[in-house]
């Protein structure tokens, strides 16, 4: 689905932000909607619906587990569940919880994961999720989500709702490059294609989705067109448009915050192998944890730019150039 080519992004608000706020005005047309918190509603957002419902949200303190097994709790009794903490916290202090209270008995909880990725910056690795996807997406029967800026997380925060079962949703806490309008087109594991390419397929997620949106710009100035897929949903995932993209344009780029090991590119990969097998590079964080400082230092320093998305496109398309032995 193309929605046009948009190289000079403006500044929006953080993912985390567009989550809290759809939240709250989904309550008021949904009785039946519930939020459970572990003692971070300011920093998840849940703080506004906290507000205009106190009777409809449960702050559980900081005990991740137990936070996963009342949302369960809730949902079995017919509840609609958000349940919602860091990334971290969510989704490795409670992952047995998740795995035997939520993905087994398939319950419609939404789990929402802020602070995604090492863009939290200052506050170090023991609260950088990094493991996040890899994690959500082994989960059978879930859906994982990880939308590109504020008007998408909208979408994706009221997409989730419609879709029965358990769901990961993914934010952020920095502000974020605005890469789609007020109104877009968002289903769940249908990829946006954001720019028309035919030497080399971009595919991204999350706070990556600007930066290939520039480093196709760049690609543009070198020669090379580059095609821009924004990955919103990484389970269950767009393997048409994947395919498409590794038939007509021959090599592909995954980029996402977040380790290599069992995430975005991961899961491209195997759908290249089984479908169409071709040239791909990878950007993303490679087997080691960061360290504190400024987030843009830190994705700089962990190779999650927009120039580094170009060098690694350049070398996939060298790849597929080059005569095999």
């Amino acid at each position: 689905m193309e929605i046009g080519k948009r190289i000079d992004l403006p500044d929006g608000p953080a993912t985390r932000d567009a989550f809290g706020e759809t939240l709250t005005e989904l309550g008021r047309t949904n009785p039946n909607l519930v939020v459970v918190d572990g003692d971070v509603s300011n920093s998840t957002r849940t703080e506004s619906f906290a507000q205009t419902f106190p009777q409809r949200f449960f702050n559980v303190g900081i005990a991740e587990s137990n936070l996963v097994s009342v949302a369960s709790g809730l949902a079995a009794a017919g509840k609609e569940v958000v349940a919602a903490s860091f990334a971290v916290f969510l989704l490795c202090n409670a992952y047995d919880q998740i795995r035997m209270g939520v993905a087994f008995p398939r319950l419609n909880v939404k789990l929402v994961g802020s602070h995604s990725g090492i863009s939290i910056g200052e506050d170090g690795p023991s609260q950088m999720a990094i493991e996040d996807l890899a994690l959500a997406t082994a989960l059978p029967g879930f859906t994982v989500l990880v939308p590109a800026d504020a008007p998408s997380t909208k979408a994706a925060t009221r997409a989730l709702f419609e879709r029965q079962g358990p769901v990961y949703l993914r934010t952020g806490r920095p502000k974020t490059p605005l890469v789609y309008p007020t109104d877009l087109p968002f289903q769940i594991g249908r990829a946006n294609q954001l720019r028309a390419g035919r030497n080399v397929t971009i595919i991204a997620c999350g706070l990556m989705v600007a930066a290939a949106l520039e480093a196709a710009h760049l690609l543009h100035l070198q020669g090379v067109d580059a095609r821009v897929l924004d990955m919103h949903t990484i389970k269950p995932l767009d393997e048409v448009a994947i395919e498409w993209a590794a038939r007509e344009t021959g090599a592909i780029v995954t980029a996402e915050e977040h380790l290599l090991s069992g995430g975005l590119g991961a899961a491209v990969a195997q759908v290249v192998a089984e479908r169409w097998p071709i040239p791909m590079q990878f950007v993303g964080i490679r087997d080691r944890y960061a360290e504190s400082g400024d987030a843009q230092g830190l994705l700089e320093k962990y190779g999650l730019t927009a120039t580094h998305i170009v060098h690694a496109a350049l070398r996939a398309v060298a790849q597929k150039e080059r005569p095999r032995k």
